[in-house]
């Protein structure tokens, strides 16, 4: 999407990876609209929105999630938007259709839940954390999962995952000493 997206506008096409805050999306943070599958509010939406001749914003919300009205749904909205086929015959085309996911970002607001992944970051990240989980599952004889659910809620990973403690370049055999010291659960 990246690349037809730049072609379109004459420009290189880039994709950036964002986490973002889960716990934002509650609406006194931001105003979120969720729509759980095809349903006919979701078509009024999308129709309302598709509408290139309107000029102002459709919505107020920080957030929309909900299906996706990718290239597949995209041929029969035209179809259903020309008047070739009713709002029943589109939605009811669609209940054979895997439903894909998206959460659209809105507005600034929106945009501040979100964090920069740093690629090199995340692959140190994910170097350390393979080998403290394997490390804990094989001498603290514990499951993986409570491995993980240990090492991922802990402020070990917290630390390490912030860029600025400088934690991700430090060899994982050392962060899996303080760990395992700081964590009296699994000793």
């Amino acid at each position: 999407m990246g690349k037809k997206k730049g072609r379109h506008h004459n420009v290189s096409g880039f994709v950036s990876v964002f986490n973002f805050i889960e716990s934002s999306f509650v609406d006194y943070i931001c105003k979120k609209k969720t729509f759980n599958g095809y349903t006919e509010e979701w078509l009024d939406f999308i129709v309302e929105n598709r509408n290139e001749e309107s000029t102002k914003q459709i919505h107020d919300f920080d957030i929309v999630e909900g299906p996706v009205a990718n290239d597949k749904v995209q041929s029969k909205l035209q179809y259903y938007i020309r008047g070739d086929i009713s709002k029943k015959d589109f939605l009811e085309d669609l209940t054979y259709h895997e439903e894909t996911h998206q959460i659209c970002f809105c507005t600034l607001a929106s945009l501040q839940v979100l964090k920069y992944v740093d690629r090199e970051l995340t692959k140190y990240i994910e170097l350390i954390s393979e080998n403290v989980l394997n490390a804990l599952v094989k001498d603290k004889k514990i499951d993986v999962n409570l491995a993980s659910e240990l090492f991922y809620s802990s402020k070990m990973f917290r630390n390490i995952a912030d860029k600025d403690t400088g934690l991700y370049k430090q060899d994982w055999k050392e962060i899996y000493e303080i760990f395992s010291k700081e964590s009296p659960s699994i000793k």
